[in-house]
């Protein structure tokens, strides 16, 4: 298919511009690859207090965007004979330790990619342990983790397993992570403005996360990243600075047939499922580093990610040689808008679009044994039933905010849920920040609920 070039442009500026200012995002920028053609639009400023024009070289934290990225330096490595997905961790990281001394004896680097290792979430506070701040100590601090399940038994996203690889790739290349990075991925590809610290930050355009208040005032974010500064041992699994330009630069090799990186074969592996996902708006399947999805029989691999009043979306679509990125600057609702302006380059450019989901009337039954605090090592979930209606409410703890000294996120407010037609104990969330999300809540074997999923993560039921 042909496409006009300026068209899609004007098109693609209209939309952002459009949707940008419907959710009041401060700044966003987006861009596509489209028949091997780039394609930018820009909205707002870096940052309402200290404004400059957003454009495609402004820089963003991705987030956990930055999986992809780790994961391919670890496809490098496989490639070079150096790491074996199938080996246990303990083959490079010797002194791993978790509450399950079998079950750190059992876990692969296949598990860590496609987070079916049984770790949980894994945020680890650093407080004013400066030796946390690095991969090593970070791992040592592992150990006091809670364990989801055995290895290889469900996917659960876990960011502890992302930076457990980082120590992995500086064992193996007896580099820093980041050095390591720059080597395997960075330098090769040119990606000039993907970096990991603030010092690298500095000497270039970046845009500043924002949060609304109640009282629907957007106000700068900090910390700048979602992690405290000096903060490397996070890198791996979430810290990541770029642009649209960079990431789109990104994407052609992972369109292409690796330019001397990797072969088309190793590409083509990590977008091949590994662990079926149920009822997540990540995708229906994880390969290596990506969420799969198929739409109208076309598969997409992505990865998205959230900090601190910042928001990124990536997804590619091989079979076209298409690619998407959106960045955001403006919380609670940058996750949306970065669905919303994929969603609309999919169907309006290759004519993809996912069915509708049919929902259930309210049940109060059901919506009563639903109800209740499910909670992993970060957040809790609140699901309440009350006047006809099923809402979902996430928070950070509050001993995370006492102890981390940083201005997080705002907690989310409640929003409806509502459970799918055909799904069972299946929902999607109706309104709110969340809005689009998909979920489900788990049973043991005498049918009781013992924890819901959301964004790829379970929390238990308390």
């Amino acid at each position: 298919m042909a496409y006009d070039i300026d068209k899609v442009q004007q098109e693609l500026t209209a939309f952002v511009t459009t949707a940008a200012e419907g959710f009041r995002i401060p700044g966003a920028a987006a861009g596509l690859l489209v028949d091997g053609h780039e394609v930018h639009a820009s909205y707002g400023v870096t940052s309402i207090e200290h404004p400059r024009p957003v454009d495609e070289n402004t820089l963003f934290a991705l987030a956990s965007t930055s999986k992809p990225f780790t994961a391919t330096a670890v496809m490098r490595l496989v490639a070079q004979g150096k790491v074996e997905l199938a080996a246990p961790v303990r083959r490079y990281v010797p002194e791993l330790r978790l509450v399950d001394e079998e079950q750190a004896a059992r876990i692969t680097v296949l598990q860590l990619l496609n987070h079916t290792a049984g770790l949980d979430w894994g945020i680890i506070n650093t407080g004013e342990s400066d030796d946390l701040l690095f991969l090593p100590g970070y791992v040592a601090k592992m150990a006091e983790l809670p364990l989801i399940c055995k290895p290889g038994e469900r996917a659960s996203y876990s960011q502890a397993g992302y930076n457990l690889l980082g120590l992995i790739v500086e064992r193996v290349t007896g580099q820093g992570f980041e050095q390591a990075m720059r080597a395997l991925v960075f330098e090769p590809l040119g990606l000039r403005d993907t970096v990991y610290g603030l010092d690298e930050v500095l000497i270039r355009k970046s845009a500043v996360g924002h949060n609304r208040d109640e009282d629907g005032v957007q106000h700068p974010a900090t910390p700048w990243k979602a992690f405290r500064e000096g903060d490397r041992a996070n890198n791996p699994g979430g810290g990541l600075v770029s642009t649209v330009s960079d990431v789109l630069r990104w994407s052609r090799l992972h369109l292409s047939d690796g330019e001397g990186l990797l072969k088309p074969e190793e590409l083509r592996r990590m977008r091949e499922q590994t662990v079926a996902v149920r009822a997540s708006s990540m995708g229906d399947g994880i390969g290596i580093g990506w969420y799969l999805r198929t739409v109208d029989g076309v598969l997409t691999a992505g990865h998205g990610g959230s900090g601190n009043g910042q928001f990124a979306e990536h997804l590619l679509v091989p079979e076209r040689n298409f690619a998407v990125v959106v960045l955001a600057n403006g919380g609670p609702d940058g996750y949306t808008f970065g669905q919303q302006v994929s969603s609309w380059a999919l169907e309006h450019l290759l004519g993809l679009a996912e069915p509708p989901r049919q929902v259930l009337p309210y049940d109060d039954a059901l919506a009563r044994e639903l109800a209740g605090r499910y909670a992993n090592d970060v957040m809790n979930v609140d699901i309440v039933a009350d006047g006809g209606r099923l809402t979902l409410a996430v928070e950070i703890k509050p001993e995370i905010r006492a102890v981390s000294g940083d201005d997080l996120p705002p907690d989310l407010a409640a929003a409806r849920i509502a459970l799918l037609a055909g799904r069972e104990d299946e929902y999607r969330v109706t309104d709110g920040a969340l809005a689009g999300q998909l979920g489900y809540f788990s049973r043991d074997a005498d049918g009781a609920v013992t924890g819901v999923d959301l964004a790829g993560r379970i929390y238990a039921r308390q």
